[in-house]
């Protein structure tokens, strides 16, 4: 804690020093991972939470103490930079782009960590909005499996040993400071053994609540888990009980405590132009610097909460020794996109996906279509995992669609589409179908549709991945 960090040197590198892996360790993964499909082998051969029906929530199921071994081993690479820490329901991957974004253009070496990915698991890590090759993948990951080895009783999971990776690889590149995002929750998260230099909470709606709980105020209880004594903390504007719980949580830990429209001055418009089309702009008011009408790259009104939250979190560097060039870090948020959100995959007929995958998410998106995309009627393609708040995405769905199609989002989560037409139609009298298959829910949407329409698929980041795979 307490770390300070002067200007980037040119190629953003320091003095740092690593701790080098032991040479058995060395001998002994070369004999075992020499290339990116036996790394991705060894890491299938794993428990991935992320793909099963079922989880448990506990600290034997996610155990910080085994990760805190696993990178012991690697010499602790996670303690050699400065960390920004996000959690949330919604909105974490767009707020940790749009962060990272900025620290890039102030010249900052910035590493990237999300999860779950779309199509690639190397999205997960990124240097500099640069994917990490395979090469290097396939090396992280021979430098991580002799320690899963060590700890075979423990089982390390799939999650914990990309988590593991992707902080050797920040290490091992000398970045200046990491953008992290958690995977499930927080408290018991894999990446909750960082010691970060300020924490960002994204909005707080009702996801994996088998795990988390099924009140807003339980599930904002294990977001806060990440709170650190003396560590400022920026949350983007929450609904009264979750506002609540954040500021016990962080009086308990001792933490300063921002929630923007409360603590800090935020406003957003919507604006459309015929040179500029539709945008939003963002105000935001720290006790030392004033951000005035910041463009919002990400299309939606989510995404003005998401950006002033990277505002916030960016102002909250520079309080703990960051020197930023502040313009230079907003001319960086103009060349932000990230997949999978609002994203039009084809042309013709017009195709956008996104990864929403939860109540508020799908309302959010349903909001976003109709503010910035023009179309006469729109086919919804909805598949879901069976973890999900399905009626509450369902009613959303069918406030915005005048057609749905739905699917297997291609997983042994998913939902039957059958049990989803079910319930749908006990919700609303709009035409549905079922399609086993994407491919054959997009033959039938593209013959449903004319130029003038839009077809929209959504529910599941595994849905979304497989059309980017067979559409794009």
């Amino acid at each position: 804690m307490g770390k300070t960090l002067a200007k980037p040197t040119q190629a953003g590198k320091s003095a740092r020093k690593r701790s080098p892996q032991p040479r058995k360790q060395q001998q002994r993964t070369a004999g075992t991972i020499r290339n990116y499909r036996q790394a991705m082998d060894f890491l299938k051969s794993r428990t991935n939470y992320e793909t099963m029906v079922r989880v448990g929530y506990n600290s034997t199921i996610f155990n910080l103490s085994r990760m805190s071994r696993i990178l012991a081993a690697l010499g602790n690479p996670h303690k050699l930079y400065k960390v920004a820490h996000i959690a949330g329901t919604k909105g974490k991957g767009s707020t940790a782009h749009m962060l990272a974004a900025m620290l890039k253009a102030a010249g900052y070496r910035t590493g990237l960590y999300t999860s779950p990915h779309i199509v690639n698991i190397r999205e997960r890590i990124r240097i500099n909005d640069q994917l990490v090759s395979e090469p290097k993948f396939a090396k992280l990951i021979a430098s991580v499996a002799p320690v899963a080895d060590k700890l075979e009783k423990d089982n390390p999971t799939f999650f914990e040993l990309m988590t593991a990776a992707a902080f050797l690889h920040f290490a091992n590149e000398q970045v200046d400071i990491a953008v992290v995002e958690t995977g499930l929750g927080g408290r018991l998260d894999s990446t909750n053994v960082l010691k970060p230099d300020v924490c960002g909470i994204t909005n707080i709606s009702y996801d994996h609540m088998a795990q988390l709980g099924t009140t807003l105020e339980a599930i904002a209880e294990e977001k806060a888990g990440i709170f650190k004594a003396g560590v400022p903390v920026v949350s983007t504007p929450q609904r009264p009980g979750v506002k609540r719980v954040l500021r016990d949580q962080a009086e308990k830990v001792g933490c300063p405590l921002w929630i923007i429209g409360d603590d800090v001055e935020f406003s957003y418009r919507f604006e459309r132009s015929r040179a500029g089309g539709p945008n939003t702009r963002v105000c935001l008011t720290t006790p030392s610097v004033r951000f005035d009408h910041v463009q919002v790259p990400l299309l939606g009104e989510h995404q003005a909460h998401n950006c002033g939250l990277a505002l916030g979190m960016l102002d909250a560097l520079r309080g703990r020794g960051l020197e930023l060039d502040l313009q230079a870090a907003i001319d960086g948020l103009a060349g932000v996109n990230v997949e999978g959100r609002l994203e039009i995959i084809r042309s013709m007929p017009k195709t956008v996906v996104d990864t929403a995958h939860n109540a508020a998410s799908i309302g959010a998106l349903m909001r976003a279509i109709g503010q910035n995309i023009n179309y006469d009627s729109m086919v919804v393609i909805f598949g879901c995992s069976a973890d999900k708040d399905v009626d509450g995405m369902l009613d959303h769905v069918q406030l915005g669609a005048d057609k749905v199609i739905f699917t297997s989002n291609g997983t042994p989560r998913s939902v039957d589409p059958r049990e989803l037409l079910t319930r749908f139609q006990e919700k609303s009298p709009k035409m549905a179908m079922v399609e086993d298959e994407l491919a054959g829910a997009y033959r039938t949407a593209c013959n449903c549709v004319t130029r003038e329409d839009l077809i929209c698929i959504t529910g599941s980041v595994y849905l979304v991945g497989k059309a980017k795979q067979e559409l794009a």
